[in-house]
């Protein structure tokens, strides 16, 4: 049986729980309108539509601005219709006006995993694959089953799953591994690597940048371990400046 839509009216009463606390379960998408407003009547329905396709997974919620002003003053609505959307408690995207439908569309596609995310989400080698079938560009889905290939020795298989690595730099780096995978003096880095030891992966793959002939492969993987990492993380950052001078 296919999931009811959740489209309801709130308030000062009872936004808390209605949209605070239930965004940290569903996504609570809410329409700030008022009955004067006459774009608002125009984007309501659409507003439902796409919560009603994408049931069980996102709410709508409305709230009445003349009724709720203060409502309204704290969430500085300026102009109506004002559409957030709140995700564990807090705004996750926002926009104002009577947007076209198709822009309505890709604002809630934003809040709700596609069937690929899901998929990947799961981890395992059957689901990634059945995610890279649904979304052959799912970037995650790709490098977590790349890293599986790579850990078996299937790294030719590796290299086309990972396909095209521009952009992607966690990819990118998993592909240059791929290409590098019996080679016996970066053994320990990948190992150090695998168990998620980053300093000692780096540390090793540094010394590897002295070899000319694969420098740039190891570079590839250094730029994937820091873009796992993050780029506030003061490990990326500490060795991103020794491989820019590494590399001067």
């Amino acid at each position: 049986m296919a999931a009811e839509a959740a489209i309801y009216d709130v308030g000062e009463a009872d936004f808390e729980s209605r949209v605070l606390a239930r965004s940290h379960e569903v996504p609570v998408v809410v329409d700030f309108w008022a009955d004067w407003c006459g774009p608002c009547k125009q984007l309501t329905p659409v507003l439902e539509r796409a919560a009603a396709a994408r049931a069980g997974k996102v709410e709508l919620a409305k709230v009445d601005t003349d009724a709720n002003q203060r409502l309204a003053a704290a969430f500085r609505i300026q102009g109506i219709p004002a559409v957030k959307a709140f995700r564990d408690g807090a705004v996750a995207a926002e926009f104002t006006g009577a947007v076209p439908p198709a822009e309505v569309e890709r604002f809630f596609d934003s809040l709700v995993p596609s069937e690929a995310d899901e998929l990947a989400s799961a981890g395992d080698e059957d689901s990634l694959r059945r995610a890279l079938a649904a979304d052959p560009r799912h970037e995650s889905a790709r490098s977590a089953l790349a890293r599986m290939l790579i850990a078996r020795g299937d790294t030719e298989e590796a290299l086309e799953v990972l396909g095209e690595t521009t952009g992607d730099f966690i990819a990118d780096g998993l592909a240059a591994r791929a290409r590098r995978a019996g080679d016996e003096d970066l053994r320990e880095a990948y190992e150090a690597w695998d168990r998620g030891d980053h300093r000692a992966a780096l540390e090793l793959l540094e010394r590897a940048l002295a070899d000319a002939e694969k420098r740039d492969d190891v570079r590839r993987m250094m730029v994937s371990i820091f873009t796992e990492l993050g780029a506030q993380d003061e490990l990326a950052s500490e060795f991103r400046r020794r491989l820019a001078a590494a590399l001067n």
